[in-house]
Order: C-alpha cells, then structure tokens, then sequence
C-alpha cells in the first residue's frame, strides 16, 4: 500500500515535468477554471478472477465517493485484459470512473481514495484495484 507522503513524492515529481494544458497559451483559456489533476479508479465486474458480476454499486460508491471529494466523476465501461499465472489470458469487463481536480483537493483526499480502493480489492476479492494518477498506474 502507497502511503499519503509515496503519493505525494510522485505526484510532485510528475508535475515538475510539465503537462501539455501548461504549454497552452490562449488568451480564451488563460482565465478560465482548470482541473489540473486526474484521478481514475478501475472497478472490476469480476470476482475470483473471471467470475461476472454486476458492479453497479460498487461504480455509484466510487463515483459518489469522487463527487464528494472533487466534485463530480464521470464512469465508462471497459474491457481489460491481464495475465494470471494459473488462468493465462484474462479479458474482464470494467468500470473507469474518473475525476479531474485541483492538485491540492487530490492531496487533501487521496487517503479516502485509496482506502475505498482497499475496499473493492476485499469485497470483490482482487489481487489489486487499479488506481491512475496523473497518468501513473498504482496496484492497491
């Protein structure tokens, strides 16, 4: 598990490195609100590594649970595919829910969020729940 500080470290190293919408000079955009951070949770609709289940209330807790801390979210549905070491190739289905940010909302929340993910990985009975930030995969 990826502590608040590991967390913190990272997402301070990747903003160093620059985004494209800083690059952007527009004078349409220069005095707009911007969300400059994103956060994705990948919500299985599987247990036990290829048994099918409805994740409805596992997306809305996510998605609230994003709401509550940046405002909104935004879920869609996808198709994963992974490696197991006893079932080969795995193709799951998946929910993406996901939220854009302000840098210091996602420092000030990411605890909630990587506890709900904890969550999942024991109710659905995951290796690990996918969590992106700023376009970094972390395995819960």
């Amino acid at each position: 598990m990826l502590s608040l500080s590991q967390l913190q470290h990272v997402n301070q190293k990747s903003t160093k490195k620059g985004k494209v919408h800083d690059m952007i000079k527009n004078s349409k955009l220069q005095n707009l609100f911007k969300l400059s951070s994103k956060v994705t949770v990948i919500v299985p609709a599987t247990i036990n590594i290829n048994e099918e289940i409805d994740n409805t209330k596992y997306v809305d807790s996510v998605a609230q649970l994003l709401s509550e801390c940046f405002g909104g979210a935004t879920a869609t549905q996808t198709i994963g595919y992974w490696t197991s070491p006893t079932a080969g190739l795995v193709k799951e289905k998946s929910t993406t829910v996901f939220a854009y940010c302000k840098e210091l909302d996602l420092q000030n929340n990411i605890e909630k969020v990587i506890d709900k993910c904890l969550e999942l990985k024991e109710e659905l009975s995951q290796d690990a729940i996918a969590l992106e930030i700023n376009g970094e995969m972390y395995f819960i």
